[in-house]
């Protein structure tokens, strides 16, 4: 069997799919990407053939606002179909293609391939009202913005009619997207490898200025790919003070780039973090704030298994691995009460939920579960068995990615809603 895989940043979301395929000789795997996210053929076994294309260095300018990123996205669409053809030529024809349709890289795949079947990964559909750009709003967007959300989406709705199936990391993902869309979306999470984020009571870091730390002392974390406001950095920011108060022994480890990440971006010249901490630096004992900016997975996964309590907070937006992964090293998680951590969390049970925009109730519930270990024992327990039931890499979520792909090879799109990927 022949599988295409299409990605601005590939892997991507397709990394464990693509390892899967490069050590199963019965299945040929070629890849399109951005170059200037190229990764090499040599990053997998066998199997696997990376083919690149190029942007070029500058765009064509545009006349209406609205179609700015919808110019790039067909430019995108464009290079993605060149490179596609010449895959064609090379004598690979997919059986199935799979695609992430945000950059454009869908729109035009099946005018290159007419008898592919299509797998389109639907992470999240731009609406205006009770998701991130309305989240915290204190009044109304205006016309002009409505407008231009809602034609955002024009990408990957093109992607998406001209495909088979959809298939959503989480059902909250996945009821973003309109009802005549939502019919043809599977809901399978791209997986934690629990073999990896798992608990482990010997586990350390070494920081130059704390020294070793290990499981033993008191660590409060947050992780996100970039300290912002859409993953509550502004309002973490604000509960260091009152956490400090409560637990004056506590080390608070942060990890995260200073890019701008989602959302607007921050003034001119400086960065979200020094500017929320220049709001709290005279209330705070940075001595015992410790930022490591991105660091290495063994070293993120390390980290987790040493924390006390790990804070994440998120818009309505894409849920972070980072979450799944400290619940699946059997941290206590302190999660925001937004969708996406509700569909995973449930309060008191396995986290805890807190009020997003409540520096007040994120203090409380960080000194609660350093003051009760038992209570904080079961968390971290009933946290890694939530994530082994349903998002377990190995055993749920790649079998049912590979039998989706497998099925969509072999039958009809209807054969698709008959079946339990589960």
């Amino acid at each position: 069997m022949k599988i295409l895989f299409v990605h601005n940043n590939i892997p991507g979301q397709y990394k464990h799919l693509l390892t899967y395929y490069s050590e199963n000789t019965e299945y040929e795997v070629a890849c399109i990407g951005d170059a200037s996210n190229a990764i090499q053929e040599q990053s997998f076994n066998k199997n696997i053939h990376i083919y690149n294309y190029k942007m070029p260095s500058k765009i064509i300018g545009h006349k209406h606002p609205y179609i700015s990123n919808f110019e790039v996205q067909v430019l995108r669409g464009q290079h993605t179909a060149c490179k596609a053809d010449e895959v064609k030529k090379n004598g690979f024809k997919p059986d199935v293609i799979c695609v992430h349709p945000g950059w454009g890289e869908g729109l035009y795949l099946r005018d290159v391939f007419p008898d592919a079947k299509i797998l389109t990964f639907c992470e999240f559909y731009y609406n205006s009202k009770n998701a991130d750009v309305d989240f915290e709003l204190e009044k109304p967007l205006p016309l002009e913005k409505l407008q231009q959300i809602r034609t955002k989406n024009a990408a990957q709705l093109i992607s998406i009619a001209a495909g088979d199936w959809g298939v959503s990391p989480t059902n909250w993902q996945k009821n973003q997207y309109p009802e005549i869309i939502r019919k043809r979306i599977i809901v399978i999470h791209d997986g934690i490898d629990t073999d990896i984020a798992k608990p482990n009571k010997d586990a350390y870091i070494v920081m130059s200025r704390a020294g070793k730390i290990k499981a033993d002392d008191e660590i409060i974390t947050f992780v996100s790919r970039n300290l912002e406001p859409y993953r509550g950095f502004h309002i973490f920011v604000q509960a260091l003070p009152l956490i400090q108060k409560k637990r004056p022994k506590a080390r608070i480890i942060i990890v995260g780039g200073n890019e701008r990440g989602y959302g607007s971006a921050p003034p001119s010249k400086t960065t979200y973090r020094d500017l929320f901490m220049s709001r709290v630096k005279d209330k705070v004992d940075m001595s015992r704030i410790y930022f490591l900016g991105r660091i290495p997975y063994t070293q993120l996964i390390n980290l987790l298994q040493i924390s006390a309590a790990h804070v994440y907070l998120t818009y309505p937006f894409v849920l972070s691995w980072s979450m799944l992964e400290a619940m699946a090293c059997g941290c206590a998680v302190i999660g925001s009460r937004t969708q996406p951590v509700e569909e995973v969390i449930e309060h008191g049970k396995n986290g805890i939920l807190v009020d997003f925009f409540s520096p007040e109730e994120i203090a409380e519930a960080v000194d609660d579960v350093l003051t009760n270990k038992e209570k904080k024992n079961s968390l971290g327990k009933a946290a890694r068995e939530a994530i082994l039931q349903k998002y377990d890499l190995k055993k749920i979520c790649l079998p049912a990615q590979i039998k989706l792909i497998d099925d969509l090879a072999h039958n009809s799109r209807d054969y698709i809603l008959e079946q339990p990927y589960f």
